[in-house]
Parts: C-alpha cells; structure tokens; sequence
C-alpha cells in the first residue's frame, strides 16, 4: 500500500473549488468537457455532493434540448460523464446517449490495421490511420466501462483490443515511455517525441482496467496492459522534475512542467498501488496542489495539442490558460487521494 501523507480536509476543500471553477466553465459537448466531467463525476463519487450531480444533470438536459453534435472519437469522451449520472438516477435517457456513442465507435468510427480505432475529433477523416494515446481515454476505456457495466464480452474484448494495439504501437520498448502517435501509413511515430499527457492517457487509463474487470487475469491482453503500466511507470519515475511534476515533452529538459500530464501519471501511480511509488506520488502531491489557486483553476496545464512536427512544437504550445481536461485530470488525482 502507497502511504502518502496528506490533509483530507485540504483535499476535500480542494476537490470542491476545483469542481465549482470546472462547473462554471462555458464548456461545450466535446473532449476537454469529457474529461472535465469525468473529473466532476470522480469528485461527486468521493464526496457525495450531491450538488454536483444535480449541475451536471441541469447542464446535460439543456444540451440535449439543443441538440447533441455529430459523434467523434473525441467526443466520446462524454460518455464517461453519462454513465455516471445513469447509474445515479436512473434516467433511461442517458444510458440511451451511451449506447448511441457505443453504437458509433462499434459499427461507424473509422478504423485500421487490426480493428485498431483512428483518432478523430470531426467527421471528416482527419488523421488517416493514425493511432493516439488520447483515444485511449476518450474511446477505450469508455468501452471498457460499459462493457463491463453489462458484462458484454464482446465489449470487453474490442476494448482490450484497442488497450493491445496502442501499446504495441505506442510504447517504446526500449525506454518503457509512451509516443504521442502512430501513423499506420508511413509506419512511424512522426514527431518521435514522448509527450507527457500521451503517457498520461497511457498509464492512467491502464490502471483503470484491473479495477474493472472481474477475474482480469482471465483476459490475455490483460497481461500485456499490466506489464506496459509497470514498464512505463518505473521509467515515469526517473524524469519526474525536483517540483514533483513531468515535463511536456519528458526527457527535455528545456521543456516546461506540464501539470495535467502530471496528474494523471501520479493518479495512474495511486490506483497501480506500488508502494515503492509511495515517494513520487508525495512529491507529485506538492507539486500539483501549488498550481492549484483559491478559486479552483489549474495552473501550468498546455493547449490542446496535436502530434506537432517537432520538439520546437511541444515547448511552444502555450500553457497560460485553464482546461478542461486540466480541471478533470487534477479531480481525478484528487480523488484517487481519497480512496
């Protein structure tokens, strides 16, 4: 077991400032709200607040009444959020829009190689078979949830698929860290470079698969998920910043700290419950909490960002603004604190 020292008073204050700054954010039904509410859905799950599923509930149904976007990789990531205030309420209407973004990513989504799913964030083909960490998050693990909600084996298994195929492609064998992308095409990692949030995505939605699947070592992929995690995070470790924190682009030192990258490696070392990563999750702890301000933003966390063209690209994405995917990722951290 991890024994970090922490306030849990100071963290359930947290948890609430940061939830009520992410709930006053003009965000729309795409990925950064996806991961946002994911976030928010963690911070009702840890403390119960009810207020917070009631805002999420208000703000859903206004959307819905407006009408929802055409469905993408990216904006699958929704559906995280959904689950959640279905198994809350009961409301049928929620499970339906799940089964919606389900039924999208199983028979519609473009795909490649071994039924491995393309990155997309339109509908227009944007990165001909090209492979992301962060579909991972928005796609994968989502499948894995609902698939294991209704004990779907063949929900499970494509799941797994994905979790499989973007190791394969993903992770460098030699260094245990993770690429931003794969371009099946051109059979390469473009930018070649190892992005920070890309090895978040990684480790972080690895380490949910465990928690999710009974009898997981029934599951040969399984295997492979368990022993990419422990790989990546014994390299993790090693390029974690004096601060606690990684960098955007890990082995670059001129590369600056990037705090959503950070939270979810330090919430993927939590729930990978390896005490010997007790030390580097304190660290990570300190060093998140003082880019967290008074009013619940997030401080340090980069643009959205594409597989850039080079390493100029990765240090200039800027990082003066709060995300949705920052609030979501430190909520996320924040809860895994709790458990």
């Amino acid at each position: 077991m991890l024994q970090v020292e922490y306030n849990r008073e100071e963290i359930l204050q947290l948890i609430d400032k940061v939830t009520r700054k992410t709930l006053a954010m003009d965000l729309t039904w795409e990925w950064p709200c996806g991961v946002a509410y994911y976030g928010v859905s963690r911070a009702y799950q840890t403390t119960g607040n009810k207020e917070y599923l009631d805002r999420l509930v208000e703000w859903v149904d206004e959307y819905i009444g407006l009408g929802l976007p055409d469905w993408t990789v990216n904006t699958c990531a929704m559906g995280h959020m959904l689950i959640t205030l279905y198994e809350e309420t009961g409301d049928r209407k929620y499970w339906d829009i799940v089964m919606s973004k389900v039924g999208y990513l199983r028979g519609t989504a473009l795909r490649f190689g071994d039924n491995v799913l393309q990155h997309t964030v339109s509908v227009s083909n944007d990165f001909p078979e090209q492979a992301w960490a962060d579909t991972l998050f928005m796609a994968a693990f989502f499948l894995l949830r609902v698939g294991s909600k209704l004990e779907d084996q063949e929900l499970i298994q494509d799941a797994l698929n994905q979790y499989y195929w973007h190791i394969k492609y993903l992770q460098d064998p030699g260094t245990g860290f993770w690429f931003h992308g794969y371009n099946h095409v051109k059979q390469d990692h473009m930018s070649g470079l190892y992005w920070g949030r890309a090895n978040a995505w990684g480790a972080y939605t690895m380490s949910q698969v465990k928690p999710l699947l009974k009898e997981w070592y029934l599951y040969p992929q399984c295997m492979d998920v368990e022993c990419s995690l422990r790989d990546q995070l014994a390299a993790l470790k090693t390029v974690q910043t004096e601060n606690g924190l990684w960098r955007t682009v890990l082995d670059d030192e001129d590369s600056y700290e990037e705090v959503s990258a950070s939270c979810g490696i330090a919430a993927a070392m939590i729930s990978n419950g390896n005490p010997l990563h007790t030390k580097y999750v304190q660290k990570a702890l300190k060093g998140i909490l003082e880019h967290i301000t008074e009013d619940g933003r997030v401080l340090g966390v980069s643009g959205g960002t594409a597989v850039m063209k080079d390493l100029e690209g990765y240090r200039n994405i800027p990082k003066d603004w709060i995300q949705g995917w920052g609030q979501g990722l430190a909520l996320a951290f924040l809860s895994d604190m709790l458990r």
